[in-house]
């Protein structure tokens, strides 16, 4: 009887670009390109960076894979590397609900590099592209929530990610891309402790997802071999990183549920559990016509993940991790009407939004913890200064499938994207 580590390596291996759906292809370029904004922005970050360095005193600068926006040269490997540590730094880059995992920052980087170093075509690094979602959104979804409690779902189910969609790439047999798989889930890590310090650990989970997955495929391809039940085997990801693993989840409705239509782009530049309460909050601040300054309380109601990832952060002492303080997310909302880059630069060190900070509170709803992870619901309480009350309920996020972005906004987001501190492209 096959496993499900084999079903989902003959998947992989088999999937040809005439059995994707148009709609599902034409979404594929629209999370590339949101995703090459993403890469131009946080590649001038010092985190990203410092990666950048390492890369370039370790790799080759004449290689094929180009690293974004720099356009130099290196080997996949690195390429990967620096790209998915940029692609997932400003906070913009999407999210699937029910995993709770980026996919686009570990899928693009590691296929740009390996395409532009086999100098594939466009067809085939699509479907390669659609292939990482497909089978990474999955595995976040057989870990489920006990395993993002603790562990960066991007970082451990990211690795498998990056691993088929080179494995596409190069075109791994089944066999070959089992064996991929179990090589990468057996380097899959990534945890939250770094919330409380702000470390710049966030950057590594996604650039060593993306560079292990690579060479897990690119070993597989020389016949490496690997665990042949890496998910639900008895020292597997599954009985390693979740309490409750869901194995139906692993190999539900491949090639005919495309999760990756599921995707959300993220509108804000935030931790996306900020998102369901900002658009709340701004709901009732367009509906009643408030403006910050006569808000005296904001009360949101959130699930219990939002509590995990957010309480972290008490008083941000650097503009990323301001991106995942709740009454800072809020305070930039409230008083800018856009909690973009910019915004959440100038933000630091204003006491206005610090003193909005002070207002707000996560209070965890049954209901909307319920709902979570298929279903990222707002819910928040306003009270003015004035005595008045107002509440707000949102469904769908801005960004959600239900609610997506237009190709339009889109592509005004690249531009500012692209334009954020890249004096070149203003």
């Amino acid at each position: 009887m096959s496993t499900s580590s084999r079903l989902i390596a003959e998947f992989a291996a088999n999937l040809q670009f005439e059995a994707i759906p148009t709609e599902v292809i034409r979404r594929c370029e629209d999370l590339l390109l949101d995703t090459l904004g993403s890469m131009y922005a946080g590649s001038t970050e010092p985190p990203v960076q410092k990666i950048a360095v390492f890369a370039k005193a370790q790799g080759p600068d004449n290689g094929k894979a180009q690293l974004i926006p720099r356009g130099t040269k290196t080997s996949p490997y690195f390429a990967a590397m620096v790209n998915a540590a940029a692609a997932h730094m400003v906070e913009q880059d999407d999210l699937h609900n029910s995993s709770v995992f980026h996919p686009a920052c570990v899928v693009f980087p590691p296929a740009l590099a390996m395409a532009q170093d086999l100098g594939a075509d466009g067809k085939s690094l699509l479907t390669a592209c659609v292939v990482g979602y497909e089978v990474g959104i999955r595995v976040g979804e057989f870990l489920g929530r006990s395993h993002y409690k603790i562990f960066h779902t991007t970082a451990t189910a990211g690795t498998i990610a990056a691993a088929v969609t080179v494995g596409r790439l190069l075109g791994l047999n089944p066999e070959q891309m089992q064996d991929a798989l179990g090589s990468a889930g057996t380097q899959a890590a990534g945890l939250w402790e770094f919330l409380k310090t702000a470390a710049d650990s966030k950057q590594l989970h996604t650039a060593k997802a993306a560079a292990n997955g690579l060479m897990a495929a690119s070993l597989a391809a020389k016949g490496f071999s690997g665990a042949e039940d890496i998910f639900e085997g008895e020292k597997g990801m599954g009985r390693a990183f979740s309490q409750a693993p869901q194995a139906d989840k692993l190999i539900g409705g491949l090639g005919k549920r495309w999760a990756l239509l599921e995707t959300s782009f993220k509108y804000h530049a935030s931790c996306r559990h900020t998102h369901p309460a900002a658009d709340a909050l701004w709901t009732v601040m367009q509906e009643q016509g408030l403006t910050a300054d006569e808000i005296a309380e904001v009360q949101t109601f959130v699930h219990q993940a939002a509590i995990d990832v957010l309480g972290a952060v008490d008083k941000p002492q650097s503009v990323h991790q301001s991106k995942f303080s709740m009454g800072t997310v809020l305070g930039v909302l409230a008083y800018n009407g856009f909690a973009g880059l910019d915004e959440f630069d100038q933000a630091l060190g204003d006491e206005r939004i610090d003193a909005f900070r002070q207002k707000v509170t996560m209070t965890l709803d049954p209901e909307i913890d319920a709902a979570y992870p298929e279903k990222w619901l707002g819910k928040v309480k306003v009270k003015c200064k004035d005595g008045r009350s107002f509440e707000a309920f949102v469904k769908e996020p801005k960004g959600d499938p239900g609610n997506t972005l237009s190709r339009d906004e889109i592509e005004a987001k690249v531009k500012r994207l692209v334009c954020y501190h890249n004096e070149t492209f203003a």
